[in-house]
C-alpha cells in the first residue's frame, strides 16, 4: 500500500508543466535601458563565477555566470549604488547614473591577499568529497566556527550500508560504534561524547529535527540513506547557539536537490553483498513548471553476520517544492521508514574471545516506525533580507523485546520476555531572518530566529510473550506492566549571531540563545517478586509525577583571519548545555541505580585552528579543542548490600577533554602532473590527539580517571586513485584503548557491559567505473577479517559486548535514466 502511494505521487508530479527560469527581479514592468557587466580578477583577468549583484537599494540582484557576466534588463533612469560580493574577493562598490542608453560595465575584483604571486585561487570547492562551509549559507552563519561538509556523490565508499567509518573518514575525531552491518542506525560521538545513536548531536535532516525527541529523549533511530543525500554538513560546539543545546553540535543530512533540467531523471541502484544482504534503492527527480520533486524508495534486507541478526527495512522519501515566484519558494518533506531486526544479544569477554559470532538469543527483536513531515517556507525581500520558516511533526515508535538477564551466557529459559515500548508524537516550528547590511563600506551579516518545540513520548515495560516470534503484545497488563510513564515537555528558544567584517580580512560573530525548557514525568514504576521456583509473589507499583522548568542564556564568540585569500585562521569558545532525558530520570532496568537528584549538563567549548579555503590541490585543517564538562551524566560500577554487581547512574563530576585535530588531503599526481587532469591520486591523513580527566567527582574513585569514550589516538588514512573512469580506494583505521565508564573498569566481568574497548585496526577497499548512464561499484570491508568490537551494550541490543562485522564483499549497478 505505501509503495502504491509512492507511486501516484510520482505520477502526480511528472503530470505537472515547464518551470520558468529568470533571474530575480523586482517583480514590476518598468520601462527603461539594459544595463551589463563583466566581473573579472585583477590579478589575472579571468572572470568569476557567482558573484552578487546588487543595485539600488537591493530590490534586484542578479548572479554572474561562467564568463562573469550580468545583466539588469528595463532599469529606469537616475542614479543607483552598485554592490558587488564574492566570498573569494574584497567587495566593490560604485555609483551609476542611467540616463536613457544602454550601459556596459568591467569590472575587477582584488583577491584577499594582494601579494598572492605564485598561487591562483579558484572555485575548486568539493574536489576531494570534503569541504566546509562558506561563512553564510542555507540561511545559517559559519563564519568562525569549525565546520566540515561531507559529499557522498565523490566519495568511493560503501554508500549501500550506509558504512559510518567510510562516510565519516575525513572527520576529525570522531568515535564510530560499529555494531549494526547494515547502517539502519547511526552511532557516532567525539572529543568523549556518547556514541549511542548519536545522541550528544543534534541531528536534522534538511534542517528540521530527526531524532526521537530533541529535548527528552535524543536518539536516532532513523539516519537517512546515504544514497540519497546530497552532503553532510557538521558543525562543532559553537552551533549551539543556532541550533541547540548540544555539546557535539549539528549533524544535518540534506537530501539531494531536484534536478533542475529535466522533466524526470530516473536512479537506480541494485547491491548484493555478504551474509544476505541486498540493497534496492531507486529514485526520481525533475522539474516540471514551477513544481520541483525529489523521491525515492528503498527496501534492504540481510542475515547478518552473527546468527539471529537478520532485518528487513524499508524507507520512502519525498520532497516536493513549489516557486511561487522566483523570490518565493514552499515546500513539503514526507518521510517514512520502519524494519524489523532480530537481535543476536551481547557477549561477555570470555564468550567474545572463544567465538566473536556466536550467539545465544534466538527471541530477541527490535521493531522501529518512523513518521515525519515538514513544511518550509522560504521568501526572498530582496538581496539583503530573507526569511525562512520550517514546520515540522514526528509521529513514530520503537518496541524492544526479548530475554536479556544480567549474566548474558545465561541460557535462555523460554520464559516470558522483556517488552518495552516507546510512542513519540512531537512538533515544532522554527523561523529564521537573515539580513545583510552595510556599516560603512563594509558588509554585515545577522541572523535571528525563534524555536517553539512540543514534545509528548509516552514510554511502558512489561511481560511479553513466551514465544520466539516478534510479537510485541503485552502478557495481561493490567498485572504485568511494571513501567508506564508520560514525558510531555516544551521548549522556547530564541537566538540571535551576526558577523562584524572588520575589515577585508578580519570578522567577529558574536551570538546569544535563550532557552526556555519545561519537562515533566508522570507515570509509576514498579518490581514483580518471584520465588525460588519462578512463582510470582508480589507485585509493586509506586506513582511518580516530577516536573522541571528552568531558563538559561547561553553566548559565543567566534573570530576569522584570512591572512591571504587561500588561508582561514579561526577561533571560536561558546557555552554548552545538555537537558536530562526521560531515560535518566526514570528508567525500569534491574541491574542499574538512577540518581534522583541529577541535573543538567552544562560546560563550554573552545576550538582554534587554520584551514586551506578554496585550493586546488590542498585541503587541511590543523585546530585544537578544549572542552570543559561541568556535571557530566555518566555510569559508575559498584556493588550494593547483597555483593551485586550494579550501575549507578547520575552526575559523575567536572570532565575537561582537550587534544589536536588534523585533517590533511592532497592531490599529489594531478599537482606533479597537471598536464594529465585525467589523472588523481589523493592521500589524505585524519589524525585526533586526545587527553581527558574527571577534575572532580562526588563519587569514589572517579577523580583522576580519563573520560569514557575517550581514545587517546584516532587515526584514518587512506589513498584514492582515479583515472579517467576508474576509480579506487583504500582506507587504515585505528582507535587506541578507549573505557566505557567512569572508574575505567579494565574486565567487563559476567555482564560485559563495562570494561575495556581495546584497540583495533581496520582497512577497507573500494573501486568504481563509470560508462555512460552505469556504474559499477565494488567494496571489501574489514579487509583482514579483524575480530574487534566498539561496543558495550548497558541493555538493547545487548546487554554485553556487541562484536563488529568481520570481512564482507558487495557489489553495486548503478544505472541513471
Amino acid at each position: 500500500m505505501k509503495l502504491k502511494v509512492f507511486n501516484c505521487l510520482l505520477l502526480c508530479l511528472i503530470a505537472t508543466c515547464t518551470l520558468a527560469q529568470q533571474h530575480a527581479t523586482s517583480g514590476v514592468t518598468l520601462t527603461g535601458v539594459t544595463l551589463t557587466g563583466v566581473v573579472t580578477s585583477k590579478k589575472d583577468g579571468s572572470p568569476l563565477l557567482r558573484c552578487m549583484v546588487y543595485l539600488g537599494n537591493g530590490q534586484r540582484t542578479a548572479t554572474t555566470n561562467e564568463e562573469g557576466l550580468f545583466r539588469f534588463s528595463d532599469v529606469p533612469n537616475g542614479v543607483y549604488d552598485l554592490n558587488v560580493t564574492h566570498p573569494d574577493f574584497k567587495a566593490h562598490k560604485q555609483t551609476i547614473r542611467v540616463q536613457g542608453q544602454a550601459l556596459h560595465l568591467s569590472i575587477g575584483l582584488s583577491t584577499r591577499d594582494e601579494d598572492l604571486d605564485e598561487v591562483v585561487v579558484k572555485e575548486k570547492q568539493g574536489d576531494f568529497g570534503f569541504t566546509r562551509m562558506r561563512g553564510v549559507e542555507s540561511m545559517g552563519i559559519y563564519e568562525g566556527k569549525k565546520t566540515e561538509v561531507i559529499l557522498p556523490e565523490k566519495l568511493i565508499a560503501n554508500l549501500a550500508t550506509n558504512n559510518a567509518r567510510q562516510v565519516f573518514a575525513r572527520v576529525a575525531g570522531l568515535n564510530i560504534w560499529e555494531n549494526d552491518g547494515a547502517g539502519l542506525q547511526l552511532s557516532i560521538g567525539g572529543r568523549g561524547l556518547d556514541p549511542n545513536r548519536t545522541s550528544n548531536f543534534n541531528v536534522r535532516q534538511n534542517g528540521y529535527d530527526i531524532s526521537a525527541d530533541a529535548l527528552g529523549y535524543p536518539e536516532s533511530y532513523y539516519t537517512p540513506p546515504i544514497e540519497a543525500v546530497g552532503r553532510i554538513q557538521i558543525v562543532r560546539g559553537a552551533a549551539s547557539l543556532q541550533y541547540g543545546t548540544q555539546f557535539g553540535g549539528l549533524l544535518n543530512f540534506v537530501m539531494r536537490k531536484p534536478v533542475q533540467d529535466r522533466k524526470l531523471e530516473l536512479t537506480v541502484r541494485q547491491t548484493g553483498g555478504s551474509f544476505g544482504f541486498y540493497n534496492g534503492f531507486v529514485s526520481a527527480s525533475g522539474t516540471v513548471g514551477k513544481v520541483s520533486y525529489y523521491s525515492f524508495a528503498q527496501y534492504k534486507r540481510g542475515d547478518g553476520w552473527r546468527p539471529n541478526s537478520g532485518f528487513n527495512n524499508v524507507t520512502l522519501f519525498s520532497d516536493v517544492d513549489y516557486k511561487i515566484s522566483e523570490n518565493t519558494t514552499i515546500g513539503i518533506d514526507v518521510t517514512h521508514m520502519q524494519y524489523l531486526a532480530q537481535q543476536p544479544g551481547g557477549l561477555s569477554d570470555a564468550m567474545f574471545r572463544q567465538d566473536p559470532r556466536q550467539s545465544n538469543r534466538e527471541r530477541n527483536w527490535f521493531d522501529v516506525n518512523w513518521n515525519m513531515m515538514a513544511l518550509h517556507f522560504d521568501h526572498k525581500f530582496n538581496a539583503f533580507n530573507e526569511f525562512n520558516l520550517r514546520f515540522f511533526g514526528l509521529a513514530a515508535h520503537r518496541y524492544s523485546l526479548g530475554f536479556r538477564p544480567n549474566r548474558v551466557a545465561t541460557v535462555d529459559d523460554n520464559s516470558e520476555r522483556d517488552l518495552i515500548k516507546g510512542e513519540f508524537m512531537n512538533w515544532g516550528a522554527e523561523a529564521r531572518y537573515l539580513k545583510r547590511y552595510f556599516i560603512g563600506p563594509t558588509q554585515s551579516v545577522l541572523l535571528t530566529g525563534a524555536r517553539y518545540y512540543s514534545g509528548f513520548n509516552h514510554s511502558m515495560q512489561g511481560l511479553g510473550s513466551t514465544g520466539k516470534d516478534a510479537d510485541f503484545t503485552f502478557v495481561e497488563p493490567e498485572r504485568f506492566i511494571t513501567y508506564d510513564y508520560s514525558f510531555p515537555n516544551k521548549n522556547v528558544a530564541l537566538f540571535l549571531e551576526n558577523i562584524f567584517y572588520l575589515n577585508d580580512r578580519l570578522s567577529l560573530t558574536p551570538g546569544l540563545r535563550y532557552e526556555y525548557i519545561h519537562t515533566t514525568a508522570d507515570g509509576y514504576y514498579g518490581s514483580i517478586a518471584r520465588d525460588l521456583a519462578g512463582n510470582i509473589i508480589n507485585i509493586q507499583r509506586t506513582e511518580e509525577s516530577r516536573a522541571n522548568g528552568r531558563q538559561l542564556v547561553l553566548g559565543g564568540l567566534g573570530l576569522s583571519y584570512k591572512p591571504v585569500s587561500y588561508l582561514d585562521v579561526y577561533a571560536n569558545a561558546s557555552q554548552n548545555y545538555r537537558s536530562i532525558t526521560f531515560s535518566d530520570m526514570r528508567i525500569a532496568n534491574p541491574s542499574q541505580v538512577i540518581d534522583p537528584n541529577m541535573k543538567d549538563e552544562r560546560g563550554h567549548s573552545v576550538d582554534v585552528g587554520i584551514r586551506s579555503h578554496q585550493t586546488q590541490f590542498l585541503n587541511f585543517d590543523l585546530s585544537a579543542f578544549y572542552l570543559n564538562y561541568n556535571n557530566r551524566i555518566g555510569e559508575v560500577q559498584f556493588y550494593d548490600e547483597s555483593n551485586r554487581v550494579m550501575r549507578k547512574r547520575g552526575n559523575i563530576g567536572q570532565a575537561v577533554i582537550m587534544g589536536v585535530e588534523s585533517y590533511v588531503e592532497g592531490d599529489v599526481l594531478h599537482y606533479l602532473m597537471p598536464q594529465k587532469p585525467e589523472l588523481s591520486g589523493v592521500l589524505f591523513t585524519n589524525l585526533a590527539l586526545i587527553q581527558s580527566e574527571y577534575r572532580s567527582s562526588e563519587m569514589v574513585g572517579v577523580a583522576g580517571k580519563q573520560v569514557e569514550f575517550v581514545p587517546k589516538v584516532n587515526l584514518k588514512s587512506g589513498l584514492r586513485l582515479g583515472y579517467r573512469n576508474w576509480k579506487a580506494s583504500f582506507q587504515y583505521t585505528h582507535l587506541s584503548d578507549q573505557f566505557t565508564e567512569a572508574t575505567n573498569a579494565v574486565d567487563g566481568g559476567v555482564a560485559g557491559v563495562v570494561g575495556i574497548i581495546p584497540a583495533y585496526t581496520i582497512m577497507d577497499a573500494s573501486a568504481s567505473w563509470e560508462y555512460k548512464r552505469f556504474r559499477l561499484e565494488g567494496s571489501v570491508n574489514n579487509l583482514a577479517n579483524r575480530m574487534y568490537f566498539t561496543r558495550r551494550a548497558t541493555g538493547y541490543p545487548g546487554p554485553g559486548i556487541l562484536p563488529s562485522d568481520g570481512r564482507g564483499y558487495y557489489l553495486t549497478l548503478q544505472v541513471k535514466l
